[in-house]
């Protein structure tokens, strides 16, 4: 329950910058986020060049100190080891990938994961949080077969990691995930626009 503890019920994903707006203004909407509760933010932001996502990894560093949270980068290892964070987060292809944990301890590895294999995968190389997905159904991923809250529940039980339900998730749905045995959510638009956390 200790590790449990030190990690918010609420796990911002970062949505796709706009290509018709500056980088700017993306870093100004995490700082709502941020300014609104968010505590746990993964910067998730392919469609940018290298330099960019760099440039957008240490403007969001800073703005995450200013509150105190925690900022992951999803990214190659590599890339992700090279820039200032407090830790990666691992997609279900590099995840599976790892025969062994990629950063050391102190620094937080999470990990995206969507049925069994995964979670056992996750949990024997030592993450220190997860997400499964998708939940329920999502706009991000129209095709994917949503999991449903049973699912989630037998998918949770296999692991101590903390889990974080992610797929339709919002403030709203936190009891239910927390019903299920998640620690919390995480979500894109729902926490981009500036929600306070929920204990």
């Amino acid at each position: 329950m200790e590790q449990r503890t030190r990690f918010p019920r609420t796990y911002l994903i970062t949505p796709e910058p706009s290509r018709n707006e500056p980088l700017d203004v993306f870093i100004e909407q995490l700082d709502c986020a941020l300014r609104a509760g968010v505590r746990l933010v993964q910067l998730r932001a392919k469609t940018v060049t290298p330099a960019q996502y760099a440039w957008l990894a240490e403007r969001a560093l800073t703005c995450c100190r200013r509150y105190d949270a925690r900022l992951l980068l999803n990214a190659p290892i590599d890339v992700a080891e090279a820039l200032p964070a407090d830790g990666i987060h691992l997609t279900s292809t590099r995840l599976m990938a790892c025969t062994c944990r990629p950063l050391a301890y102190g620094q937080w590895v999470s990990a995206a994961c969507h049925d069994e294999q995964q979670v056992r995968h996750a949990s024997a190389i030592g993450v220190d949080l997860l997400t499964i997905s998708p939940v329920l159904p999502t706009a991000t991923h129209t095709t994917a077969v949503p999991l449903g809250w049973s699912r989630l529940r037998e998918l949770v039980a296999l692991t101590s990691v903390p889990v974080y339900a992610l797929g339709g998730m919002s403030p709203d749905t936190l009891v239910q995930a927390r019903d299920a045995g998640a620690h919390g959510i995480a979500a894109i638009r729902a926490l981009w626009g500036g929600v306070v956390e929920r204990s």
